[in-house]
C-alpha cells in the first residue's frame, strides 16, 4: 500500500529524489539484499554505496539507495522471532514519505510536527487492525530501537525496550493469528502523499529531497524458514543469552505499567474504540 503510487513517480522524475542509507553492521550486509534503488547501490567494503559523490559514510562502509522507493529485503524467511533494527527517521518537511520497517511504517509530516507511528496485524491475508502512536522523542535526532516480538501467544511492538501494542493469540473466539506462514523482513522508503499525511492532504515537497532514513545494529533472536523446516538461532549469541527465552516471553508488571503509559499519552488512533468503523460490533479480539 504504501508504495503503490511512487513507482509511476520513479519513472516520471529521472532525478536524484531519495536515499535509504543502511549504516554498515557486518550482519546487516549478511542478512539483507537491496532489491530497489534503480540499480545505484554497488557494494563497497563491507556495506554498499551508492552512484552520489561517495561521502565520509560511503568511505566507512554504507548501503545506500539513491532513488525513491528505495527498498531491501532480508534474505532469510522467519517463523516467529524477536527482532531488533535501530533507525534514524527523515529531518525536515517529511511528509508525504513512508519510511517502514517490517510491520512499522512512520508516517512523515511537516516541519515541526511529529511522526505518526502506524502499526498493523495482519493474518490470513487480512489486517485492518491499526493502532497509531505520536513518540516521546525526536525520532530524526538520532537512532532509536524498534523492536518486534513474535511468539506462538502474542506479538509485542517496542521502542527502545518500552511496549507500545501486545496483540495476543485469540484464535479460542475464532481470532486468526500469524503463526503458520514465514515472511521476510522487509524496509523501504516512499512516496505515499495519496495517503500518509494528513489523509493525503499534505504532499510531498520535491525541493527538500533527498530524503534520508539510516538503520543500524540489526539483531535476530528467531526462527529461519528454509525448505519446509524451522530452525531457531540468534544471530547475536552470546554464553549469558539463552536465545530461545523469547518463545514463552509475556509482559511482566512493569512492561504492563509501561504499555498503559504509552497507549494513555501517545496513543492516537486504535481500531478498537472505532465504533464508526465497525457499526455491527467491534472485532471479537477488542473484547478479549
Amino acid at each position: 500500500m504504501a508504495c503503490s503510487s511512487s513507482v509511476k513517480l520513479m519513472l516520471l522524475l529521472p532525478i536524484l529524489v531519495s536515499s535509504l542509507i543502511v549504516a554498515t553492521v557486518g550482519n546487516l550486509n549478511q542478512n539483507f539484499d537491496i532489491t530497489w534503488g534503480d540499480g545505484r547501490a554497488r557494494k563497497h567494503g563491507r556495506g554498499w554505496e551508492g552512484a552520489a559523490p561517495e561521502s565520509d559514510a560511503a568511505r566507512r562502509g554504507v548501503r545506500r539507495l539513491t532513488r525513491l522507493p528505495a527498498r531491501f529485503q532480508s534474505k532469510n524467511e522467519y517463523l516467529f522471532g524477536k527482532i531488533d533494527m535501530q533507525l534514524k527517521l527523515v529531518p525536515g518537511n517529511s511528509a508525504g514519505t513512508v519510511t517502514a520497517y517490517y510491520t512499522f511504517e512512520f508516517l512523515g509530516n511537516l516541519s515541526g510536527d511529529p511522526y505518526i507511528l502506524h502499526t498493523n496485524v495482519f493474518s490470513q491475508g487480512k489486517g485492518n487492525r491499526e493502532q497509531q502512536f505520536y513518540l516521546w522523542f525526536d525520532p530524526t535526532a538520532d537512532f532509536h530501537t524498534y523492536s518486534i516480538l513474535w511468539n506462538p501467544q502474542r506479538i509485542i511492538y517496542s521502542v527502545d525496550g518500552t511496549p507500545i501494542r501486545e496483540f495476543k493469540n485469540s484464535e479460542s473466539i475464532g481470532v486468526p493469528f500469524p503463526k503458520n506462514q514465514p515472511m521476510r523482513i522487509y524496509s523501504s522508503l516512499c512516496n505515499a502523499d495519496d495517503w500518509a499525511t494528513r489523509g493525503g492532504l499534505v504532499k510531498t515537497d520535491w525541493s527538500q529531497a533527498p530524503f534520508t532514513a539510516s538503520y543500524r545494529n540489526f539483531k535476530a533472536d528467531a526462527c529461519t524458514w528454509s525448505s519446509g523446516a524451522c530452525s531457531c538461532s540468534s544471530t547475536t549469541p552470546s554464553p549469558s543469552n539463552n536465545s530461545s527465552s523469547w518463545l514463552s516471553q509475556e509482559l511482566d508488571s512493569a512492561s504492563q505499567e509501561r504499555l498503559k503509559w504509552v497507549q494513555k499519552n501517545y496513543m492516537i488512533y486504535n481500531y478498537c474504540s472505532d465504533t464508526k468503523r465497525f457499526p455491527q460490533g467491534l472485532p471479537p479480539e477488542c473484547g478479549a
